[in-house]
């Protein structure tokens, strides 16, 4: 989530990066308002049981607009929201089934390593704590023996 945020914020600024709390309200909009492919659901109708209407939709009239049916809107979203908690297990059954597909993907590619007594090494920057250097500062040390 943090990244797809920080890549929605970076996409919306231009060659100034002062204005990045303006443009965040719209990213997020755009981030609970797109389908995921791990569940096949937007994080808004999650939430609130019914899909959202987008500005563009509010000043211009669409046929999601106006074909509802002022009179049975009511009693149309307390279906939706009695029928909210099926949608959230089968959600939650879809991500379970897309992170099992990527464990397994993951764990086919992966490669085991031994190491003998004798080998050279280089140990990562996290393990040892050593000086941050930032995003460009080198991300290993060594090598070690």
């Amino acid at each position: 989530t943090n990244r797809s945020l920080g890549e929605g914020i970076k996409a919306c600024l231009w060659e100034e990066n002062k204005n990045w709390v303006e443009e965040l309200p719209h990213v997020l909009w755009a981030h609970r308002t797109m389908v995921k492919s791990s569940h096949g659901d937007t994080p808004f109708s999650l939430t609130y049981g019914t899909e959202a209407v987008i500005p563009a939709e509010i000043g211009m009239p669409t046929y999601r607009t106006t074909a509802v049916d002022v009179v049975n809107n009511d009693e149309e979203l307390r279906l939706n929201l009695d029928l909210l908690e099926e949608r959230r297990e089968l959600a939650a059954i879809n991500e379970a089934r897309s992170k099992s597909k990527m464990t397994k993907y993951y764990n086919s590619r992966v490669r085991g390593v031994a190491f003998q007594s004798g080998d050279f090494v280089y140990r990562s920057n996290d393990a040892s704590l050593a000086a941050a250097g930032g995003k460009l500062g080198p991300k290993r040390e060594g090598p070690y023996e």
